[in-house]
């Protein structure tokens, strides 16, 4: 089983299989995201890959002083304090290109989200592959009121994820909505009773994908992901070379070979994790 690399500000913890992935926010005031927290994230999209990591959950049990629940209240832009505007330009496309890289990370990433989602926290949701949100969830981008917009993927990304009309509302007004909205807009995909409920609903989800062949998986979300804005054509190709990706590592012929146990239900041994070449 992979070890963890060294964090520092991120609370992260594998099961026993190594398979899964937890990460608890719970630092600083209101969990927002800062340099430490950058680092901790760059550190594990650089181990991801190559760990035996299938599925990551990211959640908060983070509360307020007076009680409001907290996913990430935002980037902290009290440590931006006296950096000028280079300094500043060189963290925000140090930030958006740390999202980036955790999108496209070989595993099925997980958000449960019951708290306030504001500004880098609402944008999380495009780095990530599925979102449940519980009754304390609302979300936010309320950069432009500040005088920035949103820089970590809300303005190039999150049109394709819930269209462009509600895209512009939320980046143009600033305006919080729910978990309800939320999930009328597409931005979350289930909605649960309560954190505890949406944690067991993740971890159901994150079970089922460690069951499965990490080549597979990665190879699927690869897949998916770079053919966003391609031909057809050039989707079906990118198809076959994930498919083939599958038939060179071995566990296609895995798959073959223990087709009636893993039917019925029976955990199987898959090879290690084989990466699409660049």
């Amino acid at each position: 089983m992979s070890q963890l690399p060294p964090l520092t500000a991120l609370k992260a913890s594998l099961s026993s299989s190594g398979h899964l992935l937890h990460i608890e926010l719970d630092h600083g005031r209101a969990n927002e995201m800062g340099s430490p927290q950058l680092s901790d994230w760059e550190a594990l999209t650089d181990w991801l890959p190559n760990s035996s990591v299938r599925a990551v959950i990211t959640f908060s049990r983070r509360r307020s002083r007076r009680g409001t629940p907290i996913f990430i209240a935002g980037a902290n832009v009290t440590e931006r304090v006296g950096w000028s505007d280079a300094e500043v330009r060189t963290h925000v496309r140090w930030q958006r290109s740390v999202l980036r890289r955790l999108r496209a990370a070989p595993v099925f990433h997980i958000a449960v989200v019951d708290g306030v989602a504001l500004g880098w926290g609402a944008e999380m949701m495009i780095a990530v592959d599925y979102r449940i949100a519980g009754p304390g969830a609302s979300f936010a981008l309320p950069e432009t009121g500040i005088g920035i917009l949103p820089g970590a993927g809300g303005t190039s990304e999150l049109w394709a994820m819930i269209g462009v009309p509600q895209a512009m509302r939320l980046g143009m007004t600033g305006e919080r909505i729910d978990a309800d909205e939320a999930h009328r807009i597409g931005l979350i995909q289930e909605r649960a009773e309560s954190l505890e409920a949406g944690l067991a609903r993740a971890e159901a989800l994150a079970q089922q994908v460690a069951r499965r062949s990490p080549t597979a998986i990665g190879a699927f979300k690869q897949a998916m992901l770079a053919g966003i804005g391609q031909t057809s054509e050039a989707r079906a190709e990118l198809e076959a070379r994930a498919y083939e990706l599958c038939l060179e590592s071995g566990d296609a012929a895995v798959g073959r070979e223990n087709f009636k146990a893993i039917t019925s239900g029976e955990e199987v041994q898959w090879n290690e994790r084989r990466l699409p070449s660049s």
